[in-house]
């Protein structure tokens, strides 16, 4: 049994219908969800279950093997049980505007400084990156914010691919971070686009257009070291 990994090709599904076909504790494994379960930096998502007569509130979701386990406050359904599920928008597409800003951000720092990334994360409309980038002025982080902006004000069609692992491991630029950490045994690689900016291998969520990201603020840069540099940028609210 493998769950259906729904938001992988409708990241604006906000419910479904599922079975319930394994229960570990107060953690439940659906055949098919559209819950984001974590990774990349992106958290995982919240929202509820229900059966039409109770509703429990998923508090945590993870991945383990081809399983995605929902955790839900009180009493779990049972294996074989039909639910539906629902996600808390609201928190759910601030995270997805978060990760199309960052991968703005990170598509222009490649594009135009060549700098690879050595770390990054995310919460709702706040998040930050850091490159590999040996000097980091204020002038320069004015400059990159411009561009950024200028990138979500181009409205970017952001799109979704899946290729053979063979084809994408010709394309070595679709790895942005310093340190490979795609699995071996991923033999289809998610690929996401931003029409000419960037294209990347990318298990997250993400808005369809650069221009539902919003203004990005960024609100604070440091150094972590002598070679990485950290960004920290900002999202507005709605």
């Amino acid at each position: 049994m493998e769950t259906e990994l729904l938001y992988q090709t409708d990241a604006y599904r906000r419910s479904f219908e599922a079975t319930v076909v394994a229960v570990e504790g107060r953690a439940v494994a659906l055949d098919r969800t559209a819950f984001y379960p974590g990774g990349g930096g992106q958290p995982y998502d919240r929202g509820w279950l229900t059966d039409g007569a109770r509703v429990w509130q998923v508090i945590a979701v993870r991945r383990q093997g081809p399983l995605v386990w929902h955790e839900v406050e009180g009493e779990p359904p049972a294996p074989g049980q039909r639910v539906q599920g629902e996600i808390d928008w609201g928190r759910r597409y601030a995270l997805m505007r978060t990760h199309t800003a960052l991968h703005i951000l990170c598509g222009v720092v490649w594009r135009d400084y060549g700098a690879k990334v050595t770390g990054g994360n995310m919460e709702p409309l706040r998040g930050r990156m850091d490159f590999e980038f040996e000097t980091l002025r204020g002038e320069l982080v004015r400059e990159i914010e411009e561009k950024i902006n200028a990138e979500v004000a181009a409205a970017r069609p952001v799109r979704v691919h899946f290729l053979p692992r063979e084809e994408a491991d010709r394309h070595p630029d679709l790895i942005r971070t310093k340190v490979n950490l795609l699995p071996s045994d991923i033999r289809v690689v998610r690929v996401v686009e931003i029409e000419g900016l960037d294209l990347q291998a990318d298990g997250g969520t993400h808005v369809a257009n650069t221009r539902e990201v919003g203004r990005i603020r960024v609100v604070d840069y440091k150094s972590k070291g002598r070679i990485n540099k950290r960004i920290e940028i900002e999202l507005s609210e709605g």
